[in-house]
């Protein structure tokens, strides 16, 4: 109750401080490419269950019109330029404190994946699925140990960090993760 009191009140007062930057990046978006400033995708949260993840949209509007889901990866030619910068600063990340406010998120637990990559993982990675005992958080354990996962190699390395943090999630590993991810933020690693 306390972990999910701390998240309500910090994403509520950051959602609105941060609005002005959110509506001036939004309009920016729009300007330069063509299409909605905001990105829904689902995801799988805590227990399984399903939920729309929303970011600033950093690719442009067709980067899967085949209907593939595919990892990110090095430089991807899918990243708008504009959408390169949010990524590296994670300022696309930002509309997922709404997620937060919702009860679908968390500051800190596993990163939330999609339900294509989770049905793979899940039949490859053994105990992939232990990783939805917790709400999902927009930092975590193995965000700030590893970089970005771009294969079924790098999820099974995230995974023992996510794993570590199921089993120890304290109020104290939150802290050190958060501070560890302005670490993160201000040297700009893992983003893609």
């Amino acid at each position: 109750m306390v972990k999910r009191s701390l998240d309500l009140v910090l994403a509520l007062c950051l959602l609105v401080s941060l609005a002005p930057l959110l509506a001036v990046v939004m309009m920016s978006i729009r300007i330069e490419s063509p299409g909605p400033a905001l990105f829904w995708q689902e995801r799988v949260g805590q227990f399984g269950r399903r939920f729309w993840l929303v970011k600033l949209r950093s690719m442009g509007v067709h980067a899967e019109a085949d209907g593939q889901a595919r990892w990110a990866e090095e430089d991807d030619p899918r990243v708008t330029r504009l959408g390169r910068w949010l990524r590296q600063l994670h300022i696309d990340e930002l509309p997922q404190l709404w997620n937060i406010l919702r009860g679908e998120m968390s500051f800190v637990g596993p990163r939330p994946e999609r339900p294509e990559f989770v049905i793979q993982l899940e039949a490859e990675i053994p105990y992939y699925s232990e990783r939805h005992h917790l709400r999902p958080g927009i930092t975590g354990w193995a965000q700030i140990n590893y970089p970005y996962a771009a294969s079924l190699q790098d999820a099974r390395a995230k995974l023992e960090f996510d794993l570590f943090y199921v089993k120890h999630a304290h109020f104290l590993l939150d802290i050190l993760i958060l501070l560890q991810t302005a670490r993160v933020l201000i040297w700009r690693t893992g983003a893609r």
